[in-house]
């Protein structure tokens, strides 16, 4: 059983989650060009970067395809595939591990790298599989992930409440919470893990209705895994309210709809004697005035000038 941390709210239902995934997985590769486009953001850092990994994670690796992107850089040697979902593994290189993302069963210290591509979004305690995934890591090891961000389908989100309230006098949990950039960017440093950069951008899918876009998030096993989601079947006028309010509300003059998705990416390392590190304040050794000219008696005091 998960171990689940009473101070963390619990918003996710991992079994729905799994679930979602399993249902997903044997078609999973028609709908993957979200994790793809995510996959190459995640290459193209790797590419950047002098040195090899000899052992490495994907963590929630789906069908395994971001080890694809990768492979051609030359610079990963083995990588082991998890995820929460069994059947992936028919689809996914070997080795592959199934568990949930609460407690990874690894011992500390064994991967060179570890990588998640569009998955941890789904995590209740992010910060704690953080510290979880630094001590994973060799000295010097990477850590570096993406996961969908706050921005993501703010549109469906919009218009299914809006739908909901106009119908039913009221809403359910329909598209999960998803963190901002200002939250996840930190907590590589809380998780111990040096060089911290965070990044996000957004990318735009174009569709002909909102039925379009909730059947791709079904395929990429996307759907409502919310702990408080309603239970049982929504009325068909919620659904049809909805697209409306979206084609009102967002739909362009050509008749198609936009759906935003933000693609949160962190990078960090597990610290090692080797990285570089910021000098103490007043430790520097060139004068100001040498870089902007002038006298370097005068720069700096507030009696001058």
């Amino acid at each position: 059983m998960p171990v689940m941390n009473d101070a963390i709210p619990q918003l996710f239902d991992p079994l729905a989650q799994r679930r979602n995934r399993q249902r997903s997985a044997a078609t999973y590769a028609n709908f993957a060009f979200l994790k793809d486009e995510a996959a190459l953001r995640l290459a193209d850092r790797v590419d950047l970067m002098r040195r090899d990994f000899d052992l490495c994670l994907d963590l929630g690796a789906h069908d395994g395809r971001l080890l694809t992107h990768l492979a051609p850089l030359g610079k990963i040697g083995t990588m082991l595939h998890s995820d929460p979902a069994a059947a992936f593994a028919k689809h996914a290189g070997k080795p592959f591990i199934v568990h949930d993302f609460a407690n990874l069963p690894f011992a500390d210290g064994s991967f060179d790298a570890v990588f998640s591509c569009l998955s941890l979004h789904w995590v209740d305690d992010l910060p704690g599989l953080m510290v979880q995934i630094r001590k994973l890591l060799r000295p010097d090891g990477l850590c570096l992930i993406n996961l969908l961000g706050g921005n993501s389908l703010f549109e469906l989100r919009a218009a299914l409440i809006a739908a909901e309230q106009d119908v039913t006098g009221g809403f359910s949990p329909r598209c999960a919470p998803m963190a901002d950039i200002k939250d996840v960017g930190g907590l590589l440093g809380r998780a111990g893990l040096a060089l911290p950069v965070a990044d996000s951008d957004r990318l735009t899918v174009t569709y002909s209705n909102m039925f379009r876009l909730m059947a791709d998030l079904r395929g990429m096993g996307e759907q409502n895994a919310m702990l408080g989601r309603l239970r049982q079947p929504t009325r068909r006028a919620v659904f049809m309210r909805a697209a409306e309010i979206y084609q009102t509300k967002f739909g362009r003059d050509d008749g198609t709809i936009p759906a935003s998705f933000e693609i949160i990416t962190l990078t960090g390392w597990a610290p090692h004697e080797s990285q570089q590190k910021p000098l103490r304040p007043g430790s520097g050794k060139t004068h100001l005035a040498k870089v902007i000219g002038g006298d370097s008696d005068d720069v700096g005091d507030p009696k001058k000038g």
